[in-house]
């Protein structure tokens, strides 16, 4: 009942209304002259020096999903948890020039979406309207996973009720008041909750790392009898050591989810809002921090296991809901008021990601449908006005997954959508160095690609559902005599490029036209300061030049 966790009700309550109140001042912060316009409402005026956007980028990838998830999975299957420590560290070095390429040439051309860039570098409006759908849709389900970390902390503060309404109404609320900041305030809000959240979220776990395993008996009491649940367990494949079966899998699916991380159009929208090259080259140095908390994250899992922690039940009969060990972890072994604090770094770290995903998203339609295809002459007024109302939308969208969802199929979604954003990889990263790719093949390509990992996934059963249960696909579905799987994104994009680039070569050999390079060699080296290119000039989008390698 929730009267039995009354105190930690009234803690979590507090912290939440007062990031609340935060994300309404933030319209006050750093107040621009006018926020009628996508760079201040969507890109917080591309002002964002080097600790802000560490806390915003940190913010918004590293949520209350995974604060809840990656130690549930650790709790459910053991090592193969573990694959989100080494994707977050890979994927850094992977991203640096990547990303200040990437910095440089919105910076030059006012870009606000990764689709702004792949319609200017290949005078492709289709290939544009694909990468943002692309965007839009993968990043849906991602606002979704950030309310099963607030229903998580909910559920265990007996905070439920009767009926899906009830039970989902203090989520509705939350999002309520997260909408209506965000309308107001845009990449802002979340810059300055970011602050608080991550320093919660730090102490929160640097406590938990010390006096657990002092209270538990110490990691050696912590690992042993994480090991003796998964000897126990039917499924061969848990374990505190991967084995022979599940290596393939873990290396595929570390490997995939370092590639989507940055092509996602939330984490693309925290590094356009930096203020120069410099910042982002720093945070590419200092976000490894998150990775080393992410890890002590992780082992709540095996520490929930010593506790001897029982999952609550899930939302259909018989199931148990695995995301609820680390609230009841907190609950179970810290005072009332340390465990409604955990909550609440839990709860907003919810809202920091949410709202940059539902921004990010808003800014792909309002750019790259809206005014490619149902108003050319939009203003920057209308532009925004658009953002705002769409970023509304997109978060009722979100709770209404969550209501008449199964929030296990939210999950799985979230998996799929890794799938689906590493389609963009050829168009936008490849992009950046290279105009090889013909236009047309880069289209085809992207077809063959999520027409391939669509079928995969449709192929994977969960014990709860016989098709698109995840994605970890069978090699023995390809005719391998072998129990492995594979990360179906790996297999997806490998088939995108190979056919992009077989196309690229047929059509090039046909001489069919390339469209132009709406890109310079130095613009993917401008800084701050540097003068941007002025639309309807000889430097605009539309001017003809020859492809730039």
């Amino acid at each position: 009942m929730w009267r039995d966790h009354l105190t930690e009700i009234i803690v979590f309550s507090v912290l939440f209304l007062l990031v609340s109140v935060m994300g309404f001042v933030a319209a006050r912060w750093r107040a621009p002259k006018d926020m009628a316009h996508l760079d201040e409402w969507g890109l917080g005026g591309r002002s964002f020096g080097g600790w802000i956007t560490w806390f915003l980028v940190g913010g918004d990838l590293y949520t209350a999903y995974t604060f809840v998830a990656v130690p549930a999975l650790m709790f459910g299957a053991g090592a193969a948890g573990f694959f989100a420590v080494p994707y977050t560290i890979v994927i850094y070095p992977l991203v640096f020039l990547v990303l200040v390429r990437l910095w440089s040439v919105s910076h030059r051309h006012g870009f606000v979406t990764p689709a702004d860039f792949v319609r200017n570098r290949f005078d492709s409006p289709v290939l544009a309207l694909l990468i943002a759908i692309t965007g839009i849709v993968a990043t849906m389900p991602y606002i979704a996973l950030q309310l099963v970390g607030i229903e998580a902390v909910l559920k265990t503060m007996g905070v439920t009720g009767d009926n899906a309404l009830a039970r989902h109404l203090p989520i509705i609320i939350a999002f309520a008041i997260l909408a209506a900041y965000t309308y107001q305030s845009g990449l802002r809000a979340p810059a300055l909750i970011a602050f608080v959240k991550d320093s919660l979220i730090y102490i929160v776990i640097l406590v938990a790392v010390v006096y657990l395993p002092y209270k538990l008996g110490g990691w050696g009491d912590i690992f042993a009898a994480a090991d003796a649940k998964f000897d126990a367990s039917p499924n061969p494949n848990d374990g505190i050591l991967l084995n022979g079966n599940n290596q393939l899998q873990y290396v595929t699916l570390a490997l995939g989810s370092a590639l989507a991380l940055f092509l996602y159009p939330h984490s693309i929208t925290g590094v356009l809002a930096s203020r120069n090259r410099d910042v982002i080259k720093r945070n590419m140095s200092a976000l490894p921090a998150y990775s080393l908390l992410l890890g002590l994250i992780a082992l709540l899992g095996y520490m929930a296991i010593a506790a001897g922690v029982k999952p609550l039940p899930g939302n259909s009969a018989g199931s148990v809901d695995n995301n609820t060990i680390v609230p009841l972890l907190f609950d179970q072994q810290f005072p009332d008021w340390f465990a409604g604090v955990a909550y609440a770094a839990i709860g907003i770290g919810a809202l920091v990601p949410a709202a940059i995903m539902s921004i990010a998203a808003a800014n792909l339609f309002t750019r790259n449908i809206y005014k490619e295809y149902l108003k050319r002459d939009a203003s920057p007024a209308q532009e925004a006005n658009v953002s705002k109302i769409t970023s509304l939308v997109v978060k009722v969208g979100a709770v209404a997954c969550i209501v008449f969802l199964d929030p296990q199929f939210s999950i799985d979604l979230q998996l799929i959508g890794g799938v689906i954003i590493l389609q963009t990889l050829p168009a936008v990263a490849l992009g950046l160095y290279t105009r090889w790719f013909h236009r047309t093949g880069l289209i085809v390509g992207w077809v063959a690609g999520m027409g391939l990992g669509m079928w995969m996934l449709y192929q994977v059963a969960s014990p709860t559902r016989k098709h698109f249960g995840g994605s970890a696909f069978p090699l023995s579905e390809f005719g391998f005599d072998t129990t492995r799987t594979i990360y179906v994104g790996i297999v997806a994009v490998a088939v995108n490029l190979a056919v992009a680039a077989l196309v690229t070569l047929v059509l090039r050999a046909a001489k069919v036209e390339e469209g132009a390079d709406g890109t310079e060699p130095d613009d993917y080296f401008a800084d701050e300061g540097d003068p941007r290119v002025t639309p309807g000039t000889d430097r605009d989008a539309d001017s003809a030049r020859e492809p730039v390698a």
